[in-house]
């Protein structure tokens, strides 16, 4: 249902150091910077892995306003380096990768708070030892 959305950050290049990384086990990176022209000189760029779905804009995030994004993993094993490479990032733990039997059996997780205080999760709902 969701087509993109955007997030305020306060450090572009700090945000695109963390989320190089925490994306890269999940098959994602940044696909797309709009020219400086056409924001002010303000920086956006969108990630995803076939079109920009998940956008940063450099501005300041209005405190005690975060946000809260999950994205999909394939396996549970792309949810474990998906945590480890967000962590070694910079980014600080809210939950490790684990099963959240009370969504759904299947639901194994991890969170992670971004440079801003973000949290985003990477999510697998298939079975252990299927691709989803």
């Amino acid at each position: 249902m969701i087509d993109h959305m955007g997030i305020k950050v306060a450090d572009f290049d700090r945000a695109k150091a963390f989320y190089d990384a925490a994306f890269a086990p999940l098959g994602a990176s940044l696909l797309y910077m709009v020219p400086a022209e056409y924001t002010g000189g303000v920086k956006v760029g969108g990630y995803g892995r076939e079109r920009p779905i998940y956008w940063l804009h450099e501005d300041k995030p209005v405190p005690g306003h975060s946000q809260h994004v999950a994205f999909t993993a394939n396996s549970r094993a792309e949810v474990d380096a998906f945590y480890e490479a967000a962590i070694a990032a910079g980014g600080r733990d809210n939950g490790p990768p684990g099963l959240r039997a009370h969504y759904h059996p299947n639901y194994y997780g991890a969170f992670v708070f971004d440079p801003d205080g973000n949290n985003i999760e990477a999510v697998c709902h298939a079975q252990e030892g299927r691709q989803g």
